[in-house]
């Protein structure tokens, strides 16, 4: 996986967290949205993390993180509007740069969105992605929680 560095809400206000700490050492569900507090995602993608995530941690799974091309305000407010409590940990990438960084952005302009990313899934192991599943455009399948509980 790219180096990077990603937005996360601590107790103290806005914090970062590297790829290093993200992914070093540990097995990764790191998937990505196009948008918080849009239909599919709030309604379908993040919930199925959030209702899988014992299910995923039983498969080997150390952590569960969703990105978006949005500020750490705007995911840290999603995560507590969704409920994601302790199985999410919600990562910003502001400014898209991540999700270049792996060539999965998502021109959105034409839908008054700007620069996005992809909606994605991957599993990494150690830094190493061993599992990548990208939608189709307007899918919601191969990127789901349960899709990804049958790759682990």
């Amino acid at each position: 996986m790219p180096a990077g560095v990603f937005g996360t809400m601590t107790d103290s206000g806005p914090g970062a967290m590297s790829t290093d700490d993200l992914f070093t050492g540990k097995k990764v569900v790191l998937f990505s949205v196009p948008g918080a507090f849009t239909p599919t995602c709030s309604n379908n993608h993040l919930p199925g993390f959030v209702d899988h995530a014992d299910a995923l941690r039983a498969k080997g799974v150390d952590t569960i993180a969703c990105t978006a091309v949005n500020d750490v305000f705007v995911m840290h407010a999603w995560g507590k509007d969704r409920g994601v409590e302790d199985n999410v940990v919600m990562l910003a990438d502001g400014n898209g740069e991540y999700v270049k960084s792996l060539g999965l952005e998502l021109d959105a302009t034409g839908f008054g969105m700007g620069l996005r990313g992809e909606r994605f899934a991957i599993i990494v192991d150690d830094g190493v992605a061993t599992h990548v599943a990208v939608e189709a455009p307007g899918s919601f399948e191969v990127s789901s929680a349960e899709a990804i509980l049958e790759k682990l």
